[in-house]
């Protein structure tokens, strides 16, 4: 059994900080205006939505619970109105039971969102089907859309208002990058809404 080096956990994890150097390049004044978006949103008193599956599902709970708790318990504030779809294990399993798995977000955004909310899909693809189908429903309701991806974005890309399409084709790396993207998008919002 051959186990891996220093060198080769050094490589990866170097490879892991180019593709966070290259995103941070390529979306770092994306941020703001998107961090401006869910800003608007969150003082009209609308939601963040998030969606995702697998590693993009708890990405998605994770990038909520910065929102509604703190993303630093050192500089506590109020609760940021965000929803991850991801969660209802009753709902999800009913529904995809009776109608398949592909509707299970865009039923959630229909029946929990409002005009002027907005759905954050994640998905390193950019190709579940899921994902794609609760962005267009989104779009349909006056819902406005930012897209988590990997590289060219995917069915996400013409679905989404803003695209975060993280330059990588390697799964561990986008994802290592989304997460970093949602805590900046986070410390944005909190820091254009004066906490």
């Amino acid at each position: 059994m051959a186990y891996p080096t220093g060198t080769d956990i050094k490589a990866v994890l170097l490879e892991s900080a180019a593709v966070k150097t290259a995103t941070a390049n390529m979306y770092a004044d994306a941020v703001i205006d998107a961090a401006l978006m869910i800003a608007d949103t969150l003082a009209q008193g609308g939601k963040l939505m998030l969606c995702g599956n697998g590693g993009s599902a708890g990405d998605a709970q994770h990038i909520a619970a910065e929102f509604v708790a703190t993303l630093d318990h050192r500089r506590p504030r109020g609760g940021l109105a965000a929803l991850a779809l991801t969660t209802d294990t009753s709902f999800i399993t009913a529904y995809a039971n009776d109608f398949g798995f592909e509707g299970i977000f865009q039923r959630q955004v229909e029946a929990l969102g409002r005009e002027g909310d907005v759905l954050l899909g994640i998905s390193t693809s950019g190709n579940s089907a899921n994902v794609a189908a609760a962005m267009d429903s989104a779009r349909g309701s006056g819902i406005k859309t930012i897209g988590f991806t990997g590289e060219g974005g995917g069915k996400l890309a013409p679905l989404s208002d803003m695209l975060f399409a993280v330059p990588s084709r390697k799964t561990m790396h986008i994802q290592e990058a989304h997460i970093a993207l949602g805590h900046v998008l986070t410390m944005a919002v909190e820091q254009i809404m004066g906490y």
